[in-house]
C-alpha cells in the first residue's frame, strides 16, 4: 500500500469474503520507500488496515506481519505483540503436513542487504515501468484485450534476473532445512510459486501489483496459490449453488433477474488458514 499501482479493491474485496485463523501479511504491505517519495495513500488503504483489525476483533483471527524490505523502518522495534497482532521478521507456521518457515525474502537479496542505495534506485525504475504499463493496459483495454505485465514480460527476458531468481530460490530452501522445516513461504521477488526444490515445498505467494495472487491453506493441510480471477469465479459459483439451493427449498420466488446475495453473506466461501 501506499502505491498508484497497488490492486487495493481487489486486495479488501477478497480480505472482506474470506475468514481465517491465521493471517500471514508477508512483508512489503506498506511501501514506506513510496511513501517517502510522496507515494499514493488513499481511504481504501486506510480500510484494508481496518478490514485487518476487524478480523481481529470480530473474528479473533490471528494476525502475523513480517517485515519486507519497503517497510524496513519497522527493524528496530521487532518483534512487536499487541494481542492477536504479532509485527516480526520471520515466522514458524505449524501446518498439518509439517512446520513452513515463513519469511519476506529481502534477506537473500544482496542488493536489498548491501547496496540500499542502487535497491531504492532500481525501485524507481520500476514504479516507471508500472506507470508505463497502466498507460498501455489503457490502450489495451480500449480495444479489449487483457492485461499484459510488461515488467514479468521484461524479467522472463533478462538473463541476470532469471538467474536471480535461481539463486534465491536455492538460499530460501537451504534456509528452511536449517530450520527443520518441510517448506519456505516467501514474497519478495512478485513471482508466485508451488514447487518442490528437492524435498523443501517452495512457495512464494506473489503480490497485489500485477499478480493478484494469495496462499491458502486449507483444512486438510495442502497449499494452494491462486489468483483474484479465480477467486472471484469461486465466489460467483458458490453464491450460484445456495441460490440454486434456496430456489429448490421453495425460499425463493423464481425470476428471471440474477439472484444476488448481500456482500457480507459471502464470508463464508472460501476459509483459509494463511
Amino acid at each position: 500500500m501506499g502505491t498508484l499501482d497497488c490492486k487495493i479493491d481487489q486486495v479488501n474485496h477478497f480480505l472482506k469474503h474470506t475468514h481465517c485463523e491465521k493471517l500471514v501479511l508477508n512483508g512489503d504491505i506498506i511501501d514506506g520507500w513510496s511513501l517517502a517519495r510522496r507515494g499514493g495513500w488513499t481511504d481504501q488503504h486506510t480500510r484494508f488496515i481496518r478490514l485487518v483489525l476487524k478480523k481481529i476483533e470480530k473474528r479473533g483471527t490471528e494476525v502475523i506481519y513480517l517485515r519486507g524490505n519497503h517497510d524496513d523502518i519497522l527493524t528496530k522495534f521487532l518483534p512487536l505483540y499487541f494481542g492477536k497482532l504479532q509485527i516480526v521478521n520471520e515466522h514458524i507456521h505449524e501446518g498439518d503436513k509439517g512446520n513452513y518457515l515463513v519469511v519476506h525474502g529481502d534477506g537473500f537479496d544482496a542488493v536489498t542487504m548491501n547496496h540500499k542505495w542502487l535497491a531504492v534506485l532500481g525501485d524507481i525504475g520500476y514504479q516507471s515501468l508500472l506507470k508505463l504499463n497502466r498507460i498501455y493496459n489503457k490502450y489495451r483495454s480500449w480495444r479489449g484485450k487483457e492485461y499484459f505485465s510488461l515488467s514479468k514480460a521484461i524479467k522472463a527476458r533478462v538473463k541476470s534476473a532469471v538467474s536471480f531468481v535461481g539463486n534465491y530460490e536455492e538460499q530460501l530452501k537451504n534456509f528452511a532445512r536449517k530450520h527443520d522445516c518441510v517448506g519456505i513461504i516467501c514474497g519478495h521477488i512478485h513471482t508466485p510459486d508451488d514447487k518442490m526444490i528437492e524435498d523443501i515445498h517452495y512457495l512464494n505467494s506473489g503480490d497485489w501489483v500485477e499478480s493478484l495472487t494469495a496462499l491458502v491453506e486449507h483444512n486438510d493441510g495442502s497449499m494452494e496459490v491462486f489468483n483474484y480471477k479465480e477467486f472471484c469465479q469461486r465466489l460467483d459459483e458458490k453464491a450460484r449453488v445456495k441460490a440454486l439451493k434456496k430456489l429448490k427449498a421453495g425460499e425463493v420466488d423464481l425470476d428471471p433477474e440474477p439472484i444476488e446475495e448481500p456482500q457480507d453473506a459471502l464470508n463464508d466461501e472460501i476459509s483459509p488458514s494463511l
